[in-house]
């Protein structure tokens, strides 16, 4: 909310030293660390083929301990709720989305995941034999959990377990009503008849026991066509009139797919390819439309403890801490953070964040040009 105005100011061309804005978001930013999710294990049974665990991660499979969360989770505060209060005013008068209008890619952006800690990263939390004390511990500390996962993997009761824990969201990704389709995107692990099967017990167990964890149905939108369109709405047709929140997701960090993997999808399904590669990419989200802000907002736990630039750092590439060894105040105030902060500034060549993302960083905005200008120059 912050730095909104500010930007507005950059975008109609009112110029601003780096000085300047390096003090202004130094001057915005909290303090206490902030923490966006928490990775708690990166391991995972699928191959999806928009995933870059798939083809690219090469670090080793881990889990965080139950030890381990209660002394972090210990160091975060709750959201003010005034502050949410300010910011649902914010979202309707900036982005003219309220918190009771239905579901969306945006709604959902701007109204479930500031309030979470997501429990999710480059693996499946349903595999973690820990998740529900994970959940437990959030809960306990006034904390609102959330977690992504692969619908193949669920197991009702253990789910509902999670539930009665306090857990607040739950999202099961679709990519297709059919198996076969289904199996080419998630991996021969998919099913999609029985882990609807599954979905739908899960809600009948949810509804028996009152329970008020929010189901979330989503498919995310790797074809940007008209057949896409059209198996969304065979997915929303399976789960009309049901306790669930549906809805299209605009693909996360398209840049490592730009090759022939999406080619072979679409002539696969016998899919005419654009004529234009470009008209095959592109995102409907607030999120990856705006200015990368996570160095000055929130921190990323990975599996193995250490504190990394965000979910998006596959590899780990950008270490910032270990927390382990340092508390989370001394890593996100820390000479390292602040050197990664400086790095978004100066657009430093031959970091993951210059080379190897969607987002724009603020440095495009100081510069008034185009990541893609500014690497061709």
């Amino acid at each position: 909310m912050q730095s909104y105005a500010l930007i507005k100011e950059i975008d109609n061309g009112k110029e601003f030293s780096k000085l300047e804005l390096y003090n202004y978001f130094e001057k915005i930013r909290s303090k206490d660390p902030i923490v966006y999710n928490i990775e708690t294990t990166n391991a995972c049974n699928m191959r999806c083929k928009m995933c870059p665990r798939t083809s690219r991660m090469t670090r080793k499979i881990s889990f965080l301990e139950t030890d381990y969360y209660e002394g972090v989770i210990k160091q975060l505060k709750p959201h003010d709720k005034k502050l949410w209060s300010k910011w649902e005013q914010f979202c309707i008068d900036n982005y003219g989305i309220s918190s009771i209008d239905g579901p969306s890619e945006n709604h959902f952006f701007l109204y479930v995941i500031p309030k979470v800690i997501q429990l999710h990263g480059y693996g499946d939390p349903l595999l973690d034999k820990n998740i529900g004390k994970v959940v437990d511990i959030l809960t306990k500390n006034n904390l609102e959990s959330y977690f992504s996962c692969t619908p193949a993997n669920i197991e009702v009761m253990k789910t509902i377990e999670m539930m009665d824990l306090g857990l607040g969201y739950l999202k099961y990704s679709y990519e297709s009503t059919d198996d076969a389709k289904f199996k080419e995107i998630r991996g021969n692990a998919a099913n999609f008849q029985e882990a609807y099967d599954k979905t739908i017990q899960v809600l009948n167990e949810k509804e028996k026991r009152g329970l008020s964890t929010e189901i979330i149905i989503t498919m995310i939108d790797i074809g940007h066509d008209q057949k896409q369109q059209e198996e969304f709405a065979q997915l929303s047709e399976a789960f009309k009139g049901l306790d669930v929140y549906v809805y299209l997701k605009s693909e996360d960090q398209q840049w490592y797919r730009k090759d022939e993997t999406l080619k072979d999808y679409l002539q696969s399904n016998k899919r005419d390819l654009p004529s234009q590669k470009d008209d095959y990419y592109g995102t409907n989200s607030i999120h990856w439309q705006e200015f990368c802000k996570h160095p000055w907002m929130s921190m990323s736990i990975k599996s193995d403890g250490e504190v990394h630039m965000c979910m998006e750092d596959y590899n780990n590439e950008i270490f910032l801490g270990n927390s382990y060894e340092n508390s989370l105040a001394e890593i996100w105030n820390g000479d390292l953070y602040d050197k990664f902060r400086k790095d978004h500034f100066d657009l430093t060549p031959c970091i993951k964040c210059t080379e190897e993302c969607d987002m724009s960083l603020v440095g495009n905005k100081l510069n008034n040009r185009t990541k893609l200008e500014i690497l061709s120059s």
